[in-house]
């Protein structure tokens, strides 16, 4: 018992005993994946409007229209994966999005963007809804926590490496170039699927009893303002994304490569203390707690973003580091939290569908936060930035009481809660 603590204390390792090696499949699969996914975020935005000749504003509605198709193919997709077995689906649904992704190759318009981009949403988003039911069934209650912990750890390594992988086809700037990136990521969710067969099977979910609703999770309404909640707490991810980089280059005096800093605290932070950080939110009330102390850790950071404009360079830059630092430790608490919550409060048999409204929760979120937090934190300026701080904040402090409610209410969902 004493060498298993002290392993848990060990960020870097995967659990022992019996889900070490589901954890390793997955972690390994993760891996392959986001490497891929890494260099194509870095190159595809470039290649479609230097190389193709699309406007920005083209780009960006096809990965709107792409968005919304992942927003409303999660839940379906993961109630699939509860009738007809996680494991199984799964595969089918990564090697489809890899073959998908291929299509990149042959896009030379804006309809073949939106249509490539949408297919490839519907095959990836759906993977990932069926993906968490899949972990949520594997391994419950802190274990669940725990492997949610240590793939983000390690999708934040592969998105990193795959970025430098990108970086290289940046510097050679050929068409040929970009295309080798699209197929090297369409290959690595292919090579992902193979991995995935080394999963253990999980047999399918009974079927619905009679009067019972096919996707009951869309009537369960203190589920649902749940998710909302997470969701509205979710849009702090894409502050860091698109309004920290806006707001160094445009409204401090800090030298424009602070913004690759700030990117590497948060990514340097998440793969080495995620895991630890995600500790203690082994029930519904214990992750409730966790995800409302990180709302504060949240407001604190963009607090410091906020002060760091109209100041000296050097005291710019350490204001704005640090506010990275107290982000990222609110972000790594309150996505232990957010997963305890939500696979807390989900029935066992019905894990796919109610982690893919979950993840609908998130698509939302990447939906409407881009204008908002644009509106709030660059146009508006440093109040913005206490505002966005105060919305995130709200959601996760009233994400308590409406777990509170979801989790009196369980006993008529098919689930066996305990308090902590």
């Amino acid at each position: 018992m004493i060498d298993d603590d002290r392993r848990e204390e060990r960020p870097a390792d995967p659990p022992r005993g019996p889900y070490g090696p589901t954890l390793r499949v997955l972690a390994v699969a993760t891996l392959v994946n986001t490497i891929g996914n890494g260099a194509l975020m870095t190159t595809s935005a470039l290649y479609f409007t230097h190389v193709v000749g699309l406007a920005p504003t083209q780009v960006g509605a096809a990965l709107a229209v792409a968005a919304a198709v992942g927003l409303f193919c999660q839940v379906p997709l993961g109630h699939l994966g509860d009738v007809r077995g996680p494991r199984e689906v799964l595969l089918w649904l990564t090697a489809a999005a890899g073959m998908a992704t291929l299509g990149l190759l042959l896009a030379r318009s804006f309809v073949g963007l939106v249509l490539v981009l949408a297919v490839e949403a519907f095959f990836d988003r759906g993977a990932s809804a069926v993906r968490s039911g899949y972990i949520a069934r594997v391994a419950t209650g802190s274990r669940g926590v725990t492997f949610k912990a240590y793939l983000r750890s390690v999708t934040n390594v592969g998105i990193s490496l795959g970025a430098l992988l990108g970086g290289l086809a940046l510097a050679v700037n050929q068409p040929w170039a970009y295309l080798a990136v699209f197929a090297v990521n369409g290959v690595t969710f292919l090579v992902s699927a193979a991995v995935l067969t080394r999963l253990p099977h999980l047999s399918p979910t009974p079927g619905r009893v009679q009067g019972e609703s096919r996707l009951g999770v869309l009537r369960d309404g203190p589920f649902v303002v749940v998710c909302v909640l997470t969701g509205v707490y979710a849009m702090h991810f894409f502050v860091i994304e698109l309004a920290v980089p806006l707001w160094i280059a445009g409204h401090t005096s800090a030298p424009t490569w602070l913004v690759a800093g700030t990117m590497l605290v948060n990514t340097i932070a998440v793969a080495l203390f995620q895991v630890r950080l995600s500790r203690g939110s082994d029930t519904v009330p214990k992750a409730a707690r966790r995800m409302a102390l990180s709302g504060f850790w949240v407001f604190g950071g963009f607090a410091l973003f906020a002060l760091a404009a109209g100041l000296p360079p050097w005291l710019a830059g350490c204001l704005l580091l640090l506010g990275a630092a107290t982000h990222t430790v609110g972000e790594m608490i309150g996505s232990g939290g957010q997963w305890g919550v939500q696979m807390g409060l989900a029935p066992q048999e019905r894990q796919g569908q109610y982690q893919g409204l979950a993840g609908m929760s998130f698509s939302l979120a990447s939906i409407l936060a881009p204008p908002l937090v644009a509106f709030l934190c660059i146009d508006w300026g440093r109040p913005g930035w206490l505002v966005m701080g105060g919305l995130v904040l709200l959601a996760a402090l009233a994400n308590l009481p409406a777990s509170a409610w979801a989790l009196r209410t369980r006993t008529q969902y098919g689930v066996t809660t305990h308090t902590g």
